[in-house]
Formats: C-alpha cells, structure tokens, sequence
C-alpha cells in the first residue's frame, strides 16, 4: 500500500431500536481487516447521512425512495402501547385502537408509524421526539404508540407496554445508494442475508481451492489415469483387503500363481476341455 492510498473501512448507519450487533460480530470474524464504524441516525435523517455518503449502508425504516438508494426489507415490528404500570392497559394481554378512544395518545415529531389517523384524543402539542413523548407517559401526561424495540430502547421501570393489534407496523430494511453498491456493500448484504463464508461475495471471503483438489478436479486427463492407477497398484492380498474381498484381476496378472485369490481371478479365457 502507497502513502497515499486509504485503507478499507466500512461506515454502517442505523436508526433508533434497531441493535446490529449480531451482523457486526460477523463482519468483525469474516473481515477482521476492514473496520465497521457504526453510526447512529435518527430516522428522518438516515436516508440524507446515506445520500451525502456519511455511511456505506444503514438501517433504515420503510419507506425508502427507489430511485436513487436500493433496499432490503427485513423484517416488520410489533407495534405496541407504552402505558404506566398501574393503567387498566397493563391489566390485559393486547389491545385495539378502540380501547384507547377516551387517552391522550401522544404523537412525536419523529414518529415512524406513519399514522393516517393517530388513536386516541391528541395531546395539546406534540413532543419533539419520542424520548421526550416516553417521559410524558411516565408523568401521567398520556400514552404513546411505538413499534416495540423503541419501547425497548427507553424501557422504564414505572412504564410497560402491550401489543396494539390494528395499528400501522414498522418495517426495517438494509439501505445504500444504488450508485454505491460496492463489494464492502455486497459483503454485508450477504452477512444480512446469511449467507455462509463460501457462499457470500468477497474478495476475502472465498478461500482458494487446495492445489490437489484443483488439479484433480479441473484435469479431466489426470483424473482418469490416477483413479486406474489406484486400482492396478494393490497386488495379492492387498486388493481384497481394501475391496470388501473383491480381488482385483489386474492385479493378479503380473504376479505368480500359488494363491487361492489369484486361482479365482480372469486369466484370460479358459482353456477348452481335451
């Protein structure tokens, strides 16, 4: 590598609630060389860090705009009620928009459930972000509606949450720019996808075949003449042992008589009764 050449590394985004750390222990095994740097985004800013090239890819959350970034849909949320502990909400297993017709159901600015119509009585203004919409459920001020790792991620002892059952559902996908799918890119989408170590694209991912297995499996002129070699080298006793007590008449060819194995096998034609 010259001065002025940068080493490879590669800058992966991610939104609130969404935990890579499983993907990253694979990159780290499969290319211990290339450092992945993570870099958290809210989501409404995700999609600009990955256009202006702030990161390689990220983890965003439908929808995405197609015509300049591509996308791998991954996996959809569960999206539940974050409720005090002592709300008759917490008394049940799951619940309905219904339910929360007569609640103050906070609405944040970075709300990522793309409501066409929030549940609910609305709050007399909305939070700026979710966290601060958790901190107003937790003072009694109203309830808040969140795909459930964001429930998770400001999880407090004095709040819990229960499945809202006809609700809009959070949707989160690998993200990059479409004129950016470079083999780091190409990488960790396979990583994302599961592909194993030989199946994944990568230069460094694939391990070059053993010399021997190349040669025998690309020279078909060698391949025939090793494997009839192998069947003329073991002689006598030898040819039974490793045939299951076959014995080998080529083998018995060359040699002199005297053995029962030998007695038994071709010759050549018989001769005719006198």
């Amino acid at each position: 590598m010259t001065g002025s050449e940068v080493p490879p590394s590669f800058r992966l985004a991610y939104v609130p609630g969404v935990t890579p750390t499983k993907w990253v222990r694979i990159w780290n095994e499969r290319l211990p060389d290339v450092p992945l740097t993570l870099v958290a985004v809210s989501a409404a800013e995700a999609f600009d860090v990955l256009r202006d090239r702030g990161a390689d890819a990220g983890f965003v959350r439908l929808p995405v705009d197609r015509e300049d970034l591509s996308a791998i849909p991954l996996y959809t949320e569960t999206t539940v009620v974050v409720v005090p502990s002592d709300h008759v909400v917490a008394a049940v297993d799951e619940v309905t928009a219904e339910d929360l017709a007569d609640d103050i159901v906070l609405h944040p600015l970075d709300d990522t459930l793309g409501w066409e119509r929030p549940p609910g009585r609305p709050a007399f203004e909305r939070p700026a972000t979710t966290e601060d919409a958790v901190e107003l459920v937790a003072a009694g001020v109203g309830l808040l509606v969140v795909p459930q790792s964001l429930a998770r991620l400001h999880h407090r002892k004095d709040l819990t949450y229960r499945p809202l059952t006809d609700a809009p559902e959070s949707r989160v996908a690998l993200s990059w720019p479409e004129e950016a799918t470079t083999d780091l890119v190409e990488d960790f989408i396979g990583i994302v996808r599961g592909r194993t170590v030989n199946s994944s694209r990568g230069r460094s991912q694939t391990p070059a075949p053993a010399s021997g297995a190349a040669s025998a499996s690309t020279s078909g002129k060698s391949k025939r003449p090793d494997a009839a070699a192998g069947r003329k080298k073991p002689v006598g006793g030898r040819t039974g042992g490793t045939t299951g007590g076959r014995t080998g008449g080529k083998g018995s060819r060359g040699g002199s008589g005297g053995s029962g194995g030998a007695k038994s096998g071709r010759r050549g034609k018989p001769r005719g009764r006198s």
